[in-house]
């Protein structure tokens, strides 16, 4: 359609409109990431009140135990190099639901290094009632250790998920807006379900069972737990399985849509876990769903030319709001007793 001077029309509102339906599944996608992984820094710190840093080691396990599982064969370089475990014909490639059936198994065995970190790092520093700064470095030890193994194993090449790791889905899916076309990968549209689906089953598990009451016994008032007949260091395992089984999905949840970029690559998802838990408020479940979904989405309306400092707006955003609120979007004020 023309104007009256022969000029065409321009459609500014119909443009801007696709741009923000774009961004806004792109923030959502990439923020239910952020919220799953931060849920695991925020369950270990709701009950021993530390960080574990170990965690974005755990979120690199998951998505290697994966690419494990669905390919068989790392064939770049590492002691791994040439071994194929499946004969080139993994059972868990080309379905879908062996796919989800890999990915489970893969959040498990993170859940079971999870544990296993607890036992190592964590437990002796407890039982000597040790300075929780010293757990925070032991953990840390930990991760350097833990992503140096992987190196050493498959060596820091790029994998990649097959693209028929989901079955026959089509890459893409398209709709139109006031005229224009938004493109939505169905990876993304797959990441968002899980995660909600993840997120709802975490918030029954946590507010309506057994196990998640004594959770919350324990993170309440450890002393007192253990008064009512409740294990505290049985739910402190517990409480490391989930983290790591969160962690570890997360993992392979970013893989799958952004490739695994080498045994380091979990670091920097681990800063923006530390960031969106305090952003929500520290030792919040809710607050770290919510500070997942306000970084996510702040980092996906940074222009395309400016995609280079999306970590720089994630983080100038916890600033300013730390600056309103010190104790996070929906944590509780620390009161002072004198």
């Amino acid at each position: 359609m023309n104007r009256a001077d022969g000029a065409p029309l321009k459609e500014p509102i119909s443009v801007e409109l696709s741009q923000f339906v774009q961004s806004v599944m792109n923030g959502l996608a990439i923020g239910s990431v952020y919220a799953i992984f931060a849920l695991g820094y925020t369950l270990v710190f709701s009950i021993l009140g530390i960080i574990n840093f170990a965690h974005g080691a755990v979120f690199t396990l998951g998505a290697y135990f994966t690419y494990t599982l669905v390919v068989g064969q790392f064939e770049n370089n590492g002691l791994l190099k040439g071994i194929d475990l499946f004969g080139g014909n993994s059972p868990f490639a080309g379905n879908p639901w062996m796919f989800a059936l890999a990915t489970l198994l893969a959040a498990a065995l993170a859940g079971g290094v999870a544990v296993l970190i607890e036992r190592l790092a964590f437990r002796p520093m407890r039982a000597r009632g040790a300075d929780p700064l010293l757990a925070l470095v032991s953990s840390l030890g930990v991760a350097l250790v833990v992503v140096n193994l992987i190196q050493l194993l498959v060596g820091a090449e790029i994998y990649n998920f097959p693209q028929n790791a989901y079955g026959e889905t089509p890459p893409a899916l398209s709709f139109q807006i006031g005229g224009k076309t938004v493109i939505i990968r169905t990876v993304q549209i797959i990441i968002f379900l899980v995660s909600l689906v993840m997120l709802g089953l975490l918030g029954y598990v946590i507010g309506r069972t057994k196990i998640g009451k004594a959770l919350r016994a324990v993170a309440e008032n450890p002393g007192t737990a253990s008064l009512l007949g409740i294990s505290v260091d049985r739910f402190i395992l517990i409480t490391f399985f989930l983290s790591g089984f969160l962690g570890g999905l997360a993992g392979t949840l970013v893989g799958t849509g952004f490739g695994i970029s080498g045994p380091y690559f979990g670091v920097a998802y681990g800063l923006k876990g530390l960031a969106v838990i305090v952003l929500g408020g520290l030792g919040s479940i809710p607050g770290a769903v919510l500070g997942g979904l306000v970084i996510g989405l702040a980092e996906a309306f940074v222009p395309a030319d400016y995609s280079a400092y999306k970590d720089v707006v994630a983080f100038a955003l916890l600033f300013i709001i730390l600056l309103v609120r010190p104790q996070g979007l929906l944590g509780k004020a620390v009161i002072q007793k004198v």
